[in-house]
């Protein structure tokens, strides 16, 4: 894999290589990024890899398509005798799934019989794609692999809220083996959690409780245990898409920290606020702004330090604000 960002870039995300503009695809072209280019690379490190290329296909090459059962699918040449590349592809991209470890995220390039993450078509004997559709083979590794790891298309992240929730889940697979993997403990795990709370609330209330009974059976559960299913309900939670009723109860929630030294009108004002976002009549940022400004100035530091009010850097915060 080749760096293709800013160097000293701690987050790390996977690339399709042809969305980094590497003319790696059967065509000899590519199909750059610039959502991932000119955003997304001024926060994030990306390493590109194309799993065709690796295995040695070359390029210009034949165009490839997956063919038979889609719970099982196997790559073949489009116009070629029917023979199986599947094996050739899965021996080529194999021994770089380990350096995948250390990736907070991936992007890949959609439809792709490697690389889709869905809705990739599978060919029936007679040439007419199956009703039912599938993962792209190194696509498909890379899920089983790093299950806990976002990952999502290029093409979907054109849509305000997935762009949103996939950068949420990077940095906040990043913080945690930052803030957690690096040094395991109870303490550091539980300190990561209080700092998520109101942020899990806003995806899933139920899910934010399982994850607090989690910790306090913490004592009685070997701690490499605790943290790998921890992380595992906890980048499931994020994936959940927030709701404009979570995100006003957790709103809510945080006002309840501050309102017994609020003044009555500032109050007031925020539920106000709260409630016209709940009506849809204005954006999340609108109450988010206000409600941090009073937290800021009367909040304690366990309030403050909450990553709702900042999930990703504030100059990303005018496309989270648009977003929800």
């Amino acid at each position: 894999m080749q760096d293709q960002a800013n160097a000293d870039t701690q987050i790390q995300v996977g690339l399709s290589a042809c969305l980094a503009g590497q003319s790696v695809r059967y065509n000899g072209g590519h199909t750059q990024s610039r959502l991932c280019l000119d955003v997304l690379s001024k926060h994030f490190t990306f390493k590109t890899f194309c799993p065709e290329v690796a295995a040695g296909f070359g390029t210009p090459r034949p165009t490839m398509r997956l063919v038979g059962d889609p719970g099982a699918p196997k790559l073949v040449f489009s116009k070629g005798d029917g023979e199986d590349l599947s094996g050739q592809l899965i021996k080529g991209f194999t021994p770089e799934l380990a350096e995948m470890a250390a990736l907070d995220g991936y992007i890949l390039m959609k439809n792709s019989p490697s690389c889709g993450l869905q809705r990739v078509k599978v060919y029936q004997a007679n040439g007419h794609p199956h009703q039912v559709k599938s993962a792209g083979l190194f696509a498909k590794a890379l899920k089983e692999a790093y299950p806990d790891m976002p990952i999502e298309e290029e093409g979907r992240l054109n849509d305000n809220k997935i762009f949103d929730n996939f950068v949420e889940r990077v940095f906040a697979h990043h913080n945690f083996r930052k803030e957690v993997m690096a040094q395991p403990s109870l303490h550091n795990l539980t300190q990561f959690h209080s700092s998520y709370k109101y942020l899990l609330m806003a995806h899933d209330q139920r899910k934010c409780r399982e994850l607090g009974q989690l910790l306090a059976r913490g004592k009685k559960t070997p701690l490499k245990q605790l943290v790998k299913c921890y992380l595992a309900l906890f980048m499931h939670t994020l994936a959940q898409p927030a709701s404009k009723k979570n995100h006003a109860n957790a709103l809510l929630h945080l006002l309840g920290y501050i309102k017994k030294t609020l003044p009555a009108p500032a109050k007031q004002d925020i539920l106000a606020v709260i409630d016209k976002y709940k009506s849809g009549v204005t954006p999340l940022t609108t109450p988010l702004t206000l409600l941090s400004h009073y937290l800021t100035q009367h909040g304690s530091v366990y309030v403050r330090a909450q990553r709702y009010l900042d999930p990703y850097p504030e100059s990303m915060h005018p496309i989270r604000n648009f977003c929800r």
